[in-house]
């Protein structure tokens, strides 16, 4: 029986999400997840932090599209306050964001937060979208693009921060002496 659309596409997103946790697991669970410079000034922690912040987002677009709530992108700083209060990051889909703002924001936010808490609930993230995917209908992930935007909120951007992790890898002493 010929795979859908959605089934083809969650295990594309697993099978990436596999890689990335591998690539995780070469790094180890251990101080050098705090280690900065893996990405300019960033941790893999602070990477991970990052992740779990674009993850919720989506995972909450997700969950409106569910409940037939509509998310309308903020255009004013007052609602981009509101929106920031209401779910505790950022508008990441306002064009009123930079790139830099709300990454400044997320890794400010978690700077204090344990990896550990931070590990847990980027892995609650990623989990509320497979359920999320697994319940949307097909004629829902197509109406909303949903598709293309969970992509980019998730193995599309394991990739980008794959390519530090890896050179990071690469160059860190202390791994190759291992």
């Amino acid at each position: 029986m010929p795979k859908t659309h959605k089934e083809i596409f969650i295990a594309r997103l697993m099978h990436e999400r596999d890689k990335f946790e591998l690539l995780l697991n070469r790094v180890g669970y251990t101080r050098r997840m705090t280690l900065t410079g893996v990405s300019g000034k960033w941790s893999i922690k602070d990477m991970l932090a990052h992740i779990l912040a674009y993850e919720q987002y989506i995972a909450d677009r997700m969950h409106e599209i569910l409940h037939g709530e509509e998310y309308v992108p903020c255009r004013t700083q007052n609602a981009l306050d509101a929106f920031l209060d209401e779910f505790g990051y950022p508008d990441f889909g306002s064009p009123l964001l930079d790139d830099d703002e709300p990454n400044e924001w997320v890794t400010e936010k978690y700077k204090n937060v344990a990896l550990d808490d931070v590990v847990m609930q980027e892995i609650q993230a990623f989990s509320s979208i497979i359920s999320y995917l697994e319940t949307l209908t097909e004629e829902m992930m197509n109406r909303h693009h949903l598709y293309d935007r969970v992509a980019n909120n998730t193995f599309l951007h394991y990739r980008e921060h794959a390519v530090d992790i890896k050179r990071w890898l690469r160059s860190n002493t202390t791994y190759n002496k291992r």
